[in-house]
């Protein structure tokens, strides 16, 4: 009797863990960079806080490195339901919403306080865009400061004329075109091919990017320009979010606030540690020269006027809210 008692209690505390199993929800979770890049290892943590606050009712799973989606992809699988969740560089859909590319205009917003003085006034019209979108946003982190990657000493524009340029959103393909450099649309899990095999020569991003991509292999300077701090957006598709109880959607976005500080805080501290390694490994890395940096930060003044002009009163309001600030 002891037996047959015990035997029906673990039947049904196995078809309850089974049922709990059953009712779980699983959202897989595309990203475009390396399981080692912080923002990857940030998007960990931000799956790990939902699962732990809604008690495994939902589980998050972080596809690193384009294996999901690419990052070209990644946006349009979100909105379309392919994937519930998803990062990408917001700045890389410019062209669907010049709003999209506030945070990589030159020159605008070069210290990590500046950039979250410009986010903040920026991010009611950007939830805005996105929600027009069928898109709810979660958080945003930045990268470093970004800087000039070469394979030889750049002294000004002039050096530059005619080199093949990564570009990964308008901003960077509009610097190559007011430099003179030739643009080459490459994401970032392809960044080191593409370098090993002389399809780009040359690029803006941070020191974080050049570690990942071991650019030492193929490039010999950095030039700490500081021209932007991009930031990666995490958004859900807005049918599956709302889909969720309450209690789950809070979960959500209270893990995506504590992922916003967290990966605000780890671009801080490893800012300096990314440079330092680029020198460890060989690269050259300096500050540019006077000359570099009047003609860049030249660029970067029309192209802020380009974005008022496209942007009318919402991108004139978000200026000036960050200026006054």
């Amino acid at each position: 009797m002891k037996t047959t008692m015990l035997t029906a209690s673990t039947l049904a505390l196995t078809l309850a863990l089974g049922a709990a199993a059953a009712s779980a929800e699983t959202w897989d979770m595309p990203v475009a960079y390396p399981a080692s890049n912080f923002h990857t290892e940030n998007a960990v943590e931000f799956a790990a806080c939902v699962g732990e606050r809604t008690g495994g009712e939902l589980e998050v799973v972080v596809h690193p490195n384009g294996a999901l989606f690419s990052g070209t992809d990644i946006k349009r699988a979100v909105q379309t339901g392919q994937a519930p969740i998803g990062e990408r560089l917001l700045s890389a859909h410019e062209n669907e919403n010049k709003l999209f590319g506030i945070d990589a205009v030159p020159f605008l917003a070069t210290s990590f306080e500046a950039s979250d003085k410009l986010w903040n006034a920026a991010r009611p019209k950007l939830e805005e865009a996105l929600a027009a979108q069928d898109l709810v946003y979660l958080y945003a982190a930045p990268w470093p400061p970004q800087g000039l990657y070469t394979k030889k000493p750049v002294e000004s524009v002039a050096d530059l004329q005619g080199v093949k340029f990564r570009a990964y959103n308008a901003a960077t393909s509009r610097i190559a075109e007011l430099a003179g450099l030739i643009p080459v649309q490459i994401e970032a899990a392809e960044l080191s091919q593409a370098l090993a095999t002389g399809v780009a020569e040359s690029f803006i991003s941070s020191g974080s990017t050049g570690v990942d991509s071991k650019v030492w292999e193929s490039l010999t300077h950095w030039y700490d320009v500081q021209a932007w701090l991009p930031r990666n957006v995490v958004f859900a598709n807005k049918s599956a979010f709302e889909a969720l109880d309450d209690a789950t959607r809070a979960a959500l976005t209270e893990c995506g606030d504590e992922a916003a500080a967290r990966g605000t805080a780890a671009a801080m501290a490893m800012a300096d540690d990314m440079i330092a390694e680029l020198r460890a490994n060989g690269m050259t890395v300096e500050p540019p020269s006077d000359q570099l940096r009047a003609e860049l930060e030249g660029f970067g003044q029309t192209m802020t006027d380009e974005f008022l002009a496209e942007t009318g009163a919402d991108g004139q309001a978000i200026i000036d809210a960050y200026r006054a600030e």
